[in-house]
Parts: structure tokens; C-alpha cells; sequence
């Protein structure tokens, strides 16, 4: 019997196994049935914005928040989505107001980082660098992007420090939190 959470795990499947074509269709049958899950519209969104479709990827996202506000995935992937287009003001308000629902994201924490550095307001950016790291240790972007603050900073200890972590994560089984 087909239903809104078997149809939601398939589509989740399918955007992580890089068909989100596929996935989009699933995530319309199971709205047919739960049209006010906030998860499957910004399940949707995902598919949508891997996909390519960011007008669609954004619509779905803000479905998402206007049915629960709490959704930090879909204000996270707003803020991809505006970081591409280059609207980096949207992008950032997107970032806090997901750090706002789930302070704990080192996605968010890493993106925000990634727009004070292209800033030059690097105090700023090893601060959200940092907490990245500090929610998740071996979240690699983070740890490169950390590693590349403290040397525009000119902490050349830290910065050794973080390239030696790197290192290791390289040399290990992959480049854990890509």
C-alpha cells in the first residue's frame, strides 16, 4: 500500500542517489495525500533545487515555512539557493534563521563562515567556522575553510594544526561532512 512516508523515504533515496527528477514525482504523489507536511515540501525543494528548478526549489521551501516556521532544512536550502544567485544578503538572512531553529547546524554555521569570509570579515568567519566544526569535528569544509581563515588571519600555528587534521582525514577512508 502506498503512503506519504514510504513515498517521502523513496524520494529521499533518489535526491541522495543524485536523480532528483525521479524523486520530484514521488514528493507530488505523497503531497496528494498530506498536502500540509511541511517535510515533504521541503523534501521537495531539495529535489527541485538539485535538480536545478530554484523558482520551484524556493516556492516548495516557503510552502514549507508557511506551514511550519520551524523548518531549518528549508531556510538552510533557501539560503543555498540565494548564495548561487548571488543574492548574498538573502543568503545570510536564510543562514540565521535556520541557526535560529537549530543552533547546532554545522551546515549553517559553515555557510554563513563562507559568506563573512568572502567578506575579508574573517574574525567573523573563523568564529562560524569554529562552531561548524565545534557540532560536527570532522565536518571537512569547515575544517579547510577554517584552516584558510586562520591563515588570511596570519595564525599560521592553527592554521598547520588544521592542515594536519585535513591530512589525516584524507589519508583515512574519505573526507567525512562533504
Amino acid at each position: 500500500m502506498e503512503n506519504a512516508a514510504l513515498l517521502n523515504d523513496s524520494g529521499v533515496a533518489l535526491t541522495e542517489a543524485n536523480r532528483p527528477a525521479e524523486a520530484i514525482g514521488l514528493f507530488q504523489r505523497a503531497l496528494v495525500m498530506e498536502p500540509e507536511n511541511p517535510l515533504l515540501w521541503t523534501n521537495l525543494g531539495i529535489a527541485q533545487q538539485k535538480s536545478g528548478d530554484y523558482e520551484e526549489a524556493l516556492d516548495s521551501f516557503q510552502r514549507a515555512i508557511s506551514i511550519d516556521d520551524a523548518q531549518a532544512d528549508a531556510w538552510f536550502s533557501m539560503g543555498l539557493i540565494y548564495y548561487e544567485l548571488k543574492q548574498f544578503e538573502a543568503a545570510e538572512s536564510c543562514y540565521h534563521s535556520a541557526l535560529e531553529r537549530d543552533s547546532f547546524s554545522p551546515r549553517a554555521w559553515n555557510n554563513l563562515g563562507v559568506l563573512r569570509f568572502r567578506e575579508s570579515r574573517y574574525e567573523e568567519a573563523r568564529y562560524c567556522f569554529e562552531e561548524a566544526v565545534r557540532w560536527a569535528p570532522l565536518y571537512y569544509n569547515a575544517l579547510f575553510n577554517l584552516r584558510d581563515t586562520c591563515r588570511e588571519l596570519k595564525d599560521y600555528r592553527a592554521a598547520l594544526e588544521f592542515s594536519r587534521v585535513l591530512a589525516e582525514l584524507d589519508a583515512g577512508t574519505g573526507r567525512p561532512g562533504r
